[in-house]
């Protein structure tokens, strides 16, 4: 979600703190801001919008300091202001903030009866005030952090820097990401090492609860109950990623273009290419064959991505799964069987709802695995076992390579299983690994399908409406579609199972409304062309995405077909998520939309 990043230096930081904000753009903001010392007086600038407001209020009015804090804000509590944006501050500290103060009113409440005066609308504020408060009984900050963390409920990052006190940034966490940098006479924190990556390969990782005090000299780590701890510095590979958009002209088209290597790079970390088998590359702290019912549990895309696992594991290896949105999962509280796995997806591996649920199956007593993009992430750490994507930073907000590389992994895990649990045997384990090793080709084929899809998306900009139909595996990648369609164009659109067009959905069809069908030659070819004879019936405005000539075996004239290549239906939905990228990709850059930073969305959410 929002961006911190602090640095304690040995030139002026300001330019420093803002390229380091760049690199978290991805996460999706509203506003941006910079404090540092100045002759240890705190000094603050901050701007409504992106980060070139920013820039122009610095150019205007420089900073000097060799100590600094910078935030990017995305908007929960008051609008998206300069009165609003971090980082906010007293005569004592200035602090920045990401996720939410659940109690923000009850203390509010107390510190306003206490004298303090509230200039913004945010629950940051509040924290303020609080450390401000106690370092008025203590003088000292160390202490004054120590006493107020306890007091905050919710989920946060937080990173403090003091009047006067030039070497000297204290940082926390609660259920937000936060990072240590290690330079050589100066030192850094961060919300992601990727902001980092300029200055440091070293990194140690805040573990929840946790609070560090960081000087030039070093980090002193301290753990909920403020005990001095040790956490490990590791060597990062977050520099070694160009995050540029190379001759794209958006991230969303680079990493939609990556995705042939990524998927190859991925499966290439999970299957023995030599002998045509899984190998993958971590013992199971489990065995498949005592494993009755899979949970599988995440949010938005990575959701999706679960569902059509759902098809693989219980198709292939005979095994129940159940695949919940993390938001509600915890929440209804099921029952389950101790010694079962629980399954967690999730590109950034901080997503807090996905997070909150892990920690419930934990509970629980399940055996904990997640497919992650970020092997350094809370929930990566938070697991018994970890099956890395190999994606690479994704840093457009809407999600491609990191789902097509979840696919991927989870499609070698549904193989392995099946093998496993005696459901396929060596002959049908190789079939099925030659059918993914396939998938990375297939892809490239599809991508070159791009020129008549953005023909396509100058009609579909005029709609108001769009629906994707599908069915089997192509039912989740409707809803995919849909999603895609939403999040950056904000078209309203609507996937459904093509079963279910005569419950409902039919009644929204006319001449007006284009109507998506995923129809790839499977099993279910044939009563998808019964569904698109319906539309057709009816006026609907027909795009058919499946094999070369489906509309004439669906006998309808379609809109717009894209013929995709032919391909082993099983892992299908890999392939065909191109199609549905880019279909969502050219209709908002036709509609002049923002593609890489939709509005009201971030990157990586990390508050329920």
């Amino acid at each position: 979600m929002c961006g911190i990043v602090g640095i304690l230096g040995a030139t002026p930081v300001a330019p420093l703190v803002i390229d380091a904000l760049k690199r978290l753009e991805y996460r999706g903001y509203d506003s941006a801001g910079i404090a540092t010392l100045e002759e240890g007086c705190l000094t603050r600038r901050r701007a409504e919008g992106k980060l070139r407001n920013l820039e122009a209020r610095l150019s205007e009015a420089p900073l000097k300091g060799l100590s600094g804090i910078g935030h990017t804000r995305w908007a929960t509590h008051g609008k998206p202001t300069e009165g609003n944006a971090h980082p906010h501050a007293t005569d004592r500290l200035a602090v920045v903030h990401n996720g939410i103060i659940e109690n923000f009113r009850e203390l509010r409440e107390e510190l306003v009866a206490d004298g303090a005066h509230f200039d913004s609308e945010t629950d940051t504020e509040v924290v303020a005030h609080l450390v401000t408060r106690e370092m008025r009984r203590s003088n000292d900050p160390v202490t004054a952090v120590a006493a107020a963390l306890p007091r905050l409920h919710g989920a946060f990052a937080l990173a403090f820097l003091f009047e006067g006190h030039d070497d000297l940034i204290i940082g926390a966490r609660r259920g937000a990401p936060l990072a240590v940098g290690y330079g050589e006479g100066e030192m850094y924190l961060g919300s992601d090492a990727l902001a980092l990556a300029p200055f440091t390969d070293t990194i140690a990782y805040l573990e929840e609860g946790d609070w560090v005090v960081l000087s030039r000299g070093g980090a002193e780590f301290h753990d909920k109950d403020g005990a001095i701890v040790a956490r490990e510095a590791h060597k990062t590979q977050a520099g070694a990623f160009l995050v540029d958009k190379g001759n794209h002209r958006h991230f969303m088209a680079k990493e939609i273009h990556e995705q042939p290597e990524v998927i190859g790079r991925t499966l290439s970390h999970y299957l023995d290419m030599a002998n045509g088998t899984v190998r993958l590359p971590v013992d199971m702290p489990f065995d498949w064959t005592k494993i009755d019912r899979i949970s599988i549990c995440a949010c938005g895309t990575a959701y999706l991505a679960g569902i059509i696992a759902k098809y693989w594991f219980e198709r292939l290896a005979r095994v129940l799964v159940e695949v919940d949105v993390a938001s509600e999962f915890r929440y209804r509280e099921a029952p389950l069987p101790k010694g079962q796995l629980a399954i967690f997806v999730s590109q950034s591996g901080e997503t807090a709802d996905t997070l909150a649920s892990l920690r419930y199956t934990r509970q629980m007593g399940q055996h904990v695995l997640s497919v992650v993009n970020v092997q350094s992430s809370t929930i990566a750490r938070e697991s018994d076992v970890v099956t890395p994507t190999l994606a690479g930073p994704e840093i457009g907000v809407a999600s491609t390579k990191a789902f097509t590389c979840q696919l991927a992994v989870l499609a070698v895990l549904a193989i392995a299983a099946a093998r496993a649990r005696g459901h396929i045997d060596e002959a049908r384990e190789k079939e099925l690994v030659r059918e993914l090793v396939s998938m990375p080709g297939l892809v490239a084929e599809s991508l070159k399908l791009e020129p008549g899809i953005e023909s396509l998306a100058y009609e579909l900009r005029k709609a108001s409406d769009v629906l994707y139909l599908g069915r089997g595996t192509s039912y989740p990648m409707a809803l995919e579609g849909a999603l895609k369609l939403k999040e950056i164009s904000y078209i309203h659109a609507e996937g459904y199972a093509a079963g279910e067009l005569k419950h409902g959905p039919i009644a929204l069809i006319d001449e007006e409304m284009p109507v998506i069908v995923l129809a790839p030659a499977d099993a279910w070819f044939e009563k998808t062309v019964s569904n698109v004879q319906e539309v057709a019936a009816r006026g609907g405005r027909i795009v058919l995405i499946g094999p070369e000539g489906a509309a004439g075996r669906a006998g309808v004239e379609a809109l717009a077909e894209v013929a995709m290549p032919a391909m082993p239906e099983t892992f299908a939905p890999i392939a065909y998520a191109v199609p549905v990228q880019l279909i969502a990709y050219h209709t908002a850059l036709s509609m002049g939309k923002d593609v890489d930073q939709p509005r009201n969305l971030a990157k990586s959410v990390t508050v329920e």
